[in-house]
């Protein structure tokens, strides 16, 4: 069986016959019932096909079944780098260090958040979609629970402003308290969650334009109380509006899922998303294909949205396709004393699943 340890080794080779001075790095290595994912670095653009063709040749003689290879830009020297950052602040027009510096926008002046800091060890995952009405925020926030089934520390941050819909989905029905200036999230099902449902009332509309956003999603870090966390999710609004680029620029270490049905035009649009991640040089963990099919009493499949609009998503962004949701709600009573309409059992079919993309996401993001 390949080891983690003989897939670097033969990526690090077919990486030294495209590297001049070491330029191409090979980094998040992965190795899971013969499936290979790595990231390669400095790779010059027209010499991605031959590198990912060599490596898949590489690793299939070691007994891969299958590569996924992302390509992204050579590290500029000096970014990230205390001067670089010095650089920035201070306005500087031109220069290495105002060159290299990244953007921060909306997150200038919350580098030294325990979250946002660079020796923090939480993990952001943006969940992203090209339209709206694909479940989004339904994949968001079970596996936001199936997450803390798993023992893990978790976080929820509604972006989505103005089509809030997280606490309503969660059962949350009570208000965040204010401890010394500071907005404690309601937890439920061991997930904090914050939302900007909590902030207005009679779900009145929200009447903002772009640059509110921005300041409404900093005010997510700067006002509240988190603790200690190991995953924050952040369901995104659907497309690639101010929102998206707010993220970029507030997280820059985030990854993202993207989600889709798979109606070939929802994973058509779904695809922009992907698109802006990459562009953004997010790294896309895998694809979430919700609403796959409906499975009658007698157990046939009918796949209402039509069929393969995930996997040729996946396909088109050289993305792992994490899980194929089948249409459904949680048979959940209002009676019950934890109540949520849309959260489901961890001993249900789908909860089940659910529990199994968490696993595929700690695997991921944590080996």
């Amino acid at each position: 069986m390949l080891t983690r340890e003989e897939a670097i080794t033969a990526a690090e080779a077919v990486a030294a016959r495209y590297s001049k001075d070491g330029q191409v790095v090979i980094r998040d290595v992965m190795v899971r019932d013969g499936q290979v994912s790595l990231t390669a670095q400095g790779v010059a653009p027209a010499a991605q096909t031959g590198f990912e063709a060599a490596l898949r040749e590489a690793v299939a003689r070691l007994g891969a079944q299958s590569v996924h290879c992302r390509f992204r830009a050579a590290a500029v020297a000096g970014e990230g780098t205390p001067e670089a950052k010095q650089g920035a602040g201070s306005g500087a027009a031109s220069g290495a260090g105002a060159n290299t510096a990244p953007v921060r926008g909306h997150g200038a002046g919350l580098e030294s958040h325990p979250l946002l800091r660079d020796d923090s060890n939480v993990q952001f995952i943006a969940i992203a979609s090209g339209k709206g009405g694909v479940g989004k925020s339904t994949v968001t926030v079970n596996l936001a629970v199936a997450l803390a089934r798993q023992g893990k520390r978790v976080g929820i941050i509604d972006a989505d402003i103005y089509g809030f819909s997280v606490p309503d989905m969660m059962g949350i029905e009570e208000k965040p308290e204010v401890v010394n200036e500071r907005v404690i999230p309601i937890e439920k099902f061991g997930v904090q969650v914050m939302s900007m449902g909590f902030f207005v009332e009679d779900n009145a509309p929200i009447v903002w334009r772009g640059p509110m956003l921005g300041k409404m999603l900093r005010n997510f870090f700067a006002e509240i109380q988190w603790g200690d966390l190991d995953y924050l999710l952040l369901d995104l609004p659907p497309g690639t509006g101010d929102v998206a680029l707010d993220v970029h620029q507030l997280i820059p270490q985030s990854k993202e899922i993207i989600v889709t049905t798979p109606h070939a035009t929802a994973a058509f649009v779904a695809a922009r998303a992907g698109a802006m991640a990459i562009k953004t040089n997010h790294e896309i963990v895998g694809i979430i294909e919700n609403m796959s099919y409906f499975e009658s009493k007698s157990g046939e499949k009918e796949y209402v949205f039509g069929r393969g609009g995930g996997a040729r998503l996946a396909e088109s962004l050289n993305a792992e396709l994490l899980a194929q949701i089948p249409l459904g709600a949680p048979d959940n009573h209002p009676s019950e004393a934890d109540f949520s309409p849309s959260v489901y059992k961890p001993d249900t079919e789908v909860g089940r699943l659910y529990l199994e993309i968490a696993d595929r996401i700690i695997t991921k993001c944590e080996s």
